[in-house]
């Protein structure tokens, strides 16, 4: 089959992006964290914690079903949720919910997402040379992208998995 999702990567675009795997893994870190949490007065905090975590993978699935301009907001908004977490991980700090050792396993998951994403922005800020949009050969930040763009050979080779399924 020509048209066989498998054969070119996933059907969901956003499945292919190494940034949207390393947030699922976050997501995971932030469940088994929380769950360290006593259940008296961290209730409250660990459901919001889980929530923001939810938050990055979320607005990177939902920005890469839109145009570069509307992905980009929608990845600016994915940092913002790593902004939250990074809130979360220092207010579970000061109530001596987690360790040092938990507090930087989170920073630096956080950073890295950070600078994914911001990497994933850049990418998309670029002008592909590849590209012909709607308008006669000239760029045009609201057309669609082109699945060239998620190209391994595009983009910076960090944002990707090794292996497409």
């Amino acid at each position: 089959m020509e048209n066989d999702p498998k054969q070119n990567g996933t059907f969901f675009r956003f499945e292919d992006l190494r940034v949207y795997h390393k947030a699922l893994d976050y997501i995971d870190w932030v469940y088994n964290t929380v769950g360290l949490f006593p259940e008296n007065h961290s209730r409250e905090l660990a459901k919001k914690f889980i929530n923001s975590a939810h938050a990055i993978a979320f607005y990177i699935a939902e920005g890469s079903s839109r145009n570069k301009n509307q992905f980009i907001y929608y990845l600016k908004m994915a940092k913002s949720a790593v902004r939250e977490c990074v809130v979360f991980t220092s207010v579970a700090e000061k109530q001596n919910l987690l360790t040092e050792v938990l507090v930087d396993e989170s920073r630096n998951e956080l950073m890295e997402l950070t600078k994914m994403i911001g990497a994933l922005i850049g990418s998309l800020q670029k002008p592909n040379p590849r590209y012909k949009g709607k308008n006669g050969g000239k760029h045009n930040d609201a057309d669609e992208y082109s699945y060239e763009e998620f190209d391994d050979n595009y983009a910076p080779a960090d944002l990707y998995g090794s292996k497409r399924y």
